[in-house]
This record gives C-alpha cells, sequence and structure tokens, in this order.
C-alpha cells in the first residue's frame, strides 16, 4: 500500500497535469475559432475555382496541347501523395487517421503494380509514414514556428509539387489530409489534384454547363489558372487540417482534464482511506498499550 507521502505526491503530480491541459484546452478553443473561420472561408472560393475550371477543361481536354496539370502525363505508373498533418501531437488520432489512410492508399496502390512517391506536409505525417515507407519520402516540409498558416506556405508547397510534375517524377497526384466538419468530427480524405477531376467538377457543380467567352483563349486562362488552383487546393487543405486540429486537441485535452480530475478523486479517496486506517491502528496501538499496563 502506498504511503501517505507518496499518495500526497501523485494528488499534487495529477493537479499539475489537470492545470496543464485546461490550458492548452483553452488556447486550442482561442485558434480554432480563427481557424474554423479560415477553412470556411475558402471552402467557396476553391469550389467556384473547380466550377470554371470545369467549364474551361471541357472544352481543351482533347487537344494534344492541353497542359499536363489538367490531364496528366497520359500515364498512371507513378503517384505521387501529399500527406498533410500536424507538426505537433496531443490531439488524440488526428495524425494517426491521416496516416493509416495514406498507408491503405500506399498498399493499394504497390498491390496494383505502381509506384508511390509521398511528400509529407507537417512533421507527424513524416514520423508515422517513416517506419514503414521511408523510402517512398521524397520530401518533408514542416511549419514549426509558424503561428499562421499563410496562403505564401500553400504556394511554395504547390510550386514543388509543379517542378515535380514538370521534370516528369509523377504521373498522378493526390493530398490526404483531415477535412474539418465540426469539433469532434474530421474526415480523412483523398482528394486528386492531378490531373483535374474535371468531368465529376463539371457534372456536379451547378450552372457548370453554362456557356462563357474567354479572352484571350481557354489554353492561355488555363496556363494561369491552373498552378494558382493547386495552390488554392493545397491551401485549403491546410486550413482545413489546421482547423481539423485545435478541435481534435480541444476535444483531446478536455478528455484529459475530466479523467485527471477523476483520477484526483480516486487519489484523495484512497489518501482519506489510507489516513484513517493509520489514525485507526494507532488508536488501536495505544489502547492495547493502556490495558497492558
Amino acid at each position: 500500500m502506498a504511503s501517505l507521502k507518496d499518495l500526497r505526491g501523485r494528488i499534487n503530480s495529477v493537479k499539475s497535469t489537470r492545470k496543464i491541459t485546461q490550458a492548452m484546452k483553452m488556447v486550442a478553443a482561442a485558434k480554432l475559432r480563427r481557424a474554423q473561420a479560415q477553412a470556411e472561408a475558402a471552402r467557396p472560393y476553391a469550389e467556384r475555382m473547380e466550377t470554371i475550371l470545369a467549364s474551361l477543361g471541357r472544352t481543351v481536354a482533347g487537344s494534344p496541347t492541353a497542359p499536363r496539370m489538367l490531364v496528366g502525363t497520359g500515364a498512371e505508373r507513378v503517384h505521387l501523395l501529399v500527406v498533410v498533418t500536424a507538426d505537433r501531437g496531443l490531439a488524440g488520432a488526428f495524425n494517426t487517421n491521416v496516416g493509416r489512410l495514406a498507408r491503405a492508399r500506399i498498399r493499394a496502390l504497390e498491390e496494383a503494380g505502381k509506384v508511390v512517391k509521398v511528400l509529407t506536409v507537417g512533421r507527424k505525417g513524416a514520423s508515422f509514414l517513416r517506419r514503414d515507407y521511408a523510402s517512398r519520402i521524397v520530401g518533408e516540409i514542416t511549419f514549426m514556428g509558424k503561428k499562421r498558416i499563410e496562403f505564401s506556405d500553400a504556394e511554395a508547397v504547390a510550386k514543388r509539387v509543379n517542378t515535380m510534375l514538370e521534370n516528369g517524377e509523377f504521373d498522378v497526384c493526390s493530398v490526404v489530409y483531415n477535412r474539418f466538419q465540426s469539433v469532434i468530427s474530421q474526415i480523412p480524405t483523398d482528394q486528386r489534384l492531378i490531373p483535374a477531376p474535371m468531368p465529376e467538377a463539371a457534372a456536379a457543380a451547378p450552372g457548370a454547363e453554362a456557356q462563357y467567352e474567354y479572352e484571350p483563349d481557354e489554353e492561355g486562362i488555363l496556363a494561369t489558372l491552373l498552378p494558382r488552383n493547386l495552390a488554392i487546393q493545397m491551401y485549403r487543405a491546410l486550413l482545413e487540417s489546421t482547423a481539423g486540429f485545435y478541435g481534435s486537441q480541444m476535444t483531446a485535452m478536455d478528455n484529459a482534464t475530466r479523467n485527471a480530475g477523476d483520477m484526483i478523486n480516486k487519489l484523495t479517496l484512497n489518501y482519506n482511506r489510507t489516513r484513517q486506517a493509520n489514525i485507526t491502528r494507532e488508536l488501536i496501538e495505544i489502547i492495547s498499550g493502556a490495558e497492558a499496563v
């Protein structure tokens, strides 16, 4: 049985831990509001960009000079997965869920005879995948120390992907990330970026069948819009992942705070019982000694 001193030490230790988890919960809640607002504001723009590209893409998709970012390289042998996670942990299964989806995607592609390359965005994703798929990782990008994700960060990632495409390093590119749905729900998502999913976007988007006149021409506009769309979709994934991380962290710290409170109650009860047992034993010893005299 633990001594009273040991129990007091454990109670004080758990109380200190509870203070930390409470503080982390409050910080995550404050950051979540801003991150959620950014993610929700980026969605309509990204969706509208897909609609415009759907209208443009249908007119040039069959052209031999169509941009590779739109129609791909004509092969599907090499796949690039951009895996977006957080740089930090203490967020429940947030990073693990993305890692599991990425692993499942890698296994499925390799079983189909494809070559897989992985570009990780976030330190946790690199750590998770390095154990089994270190040879597939072609680059690691982190934003450690940054207080806020900017569009320039997404542009840097998109530029790296575009450079790899121009160098012929892959045929198909997808991004794997957690899509923010609510504070307690983040959906692991696998979204194809290259070739751009134009037919699906055209069919799903309202008003996509409308006829537009473009100047100078569709291909000239696509040459500008496609790299920008890649950066926008990457920015959307980063914002969704950031909002999901803070939501998951807030939930995890709230659960940790509750668990710490339950542990303190149990330890306090155990402490009181042990203290009462010691007092009772001392009284019995005193009475027994007095009777012996």
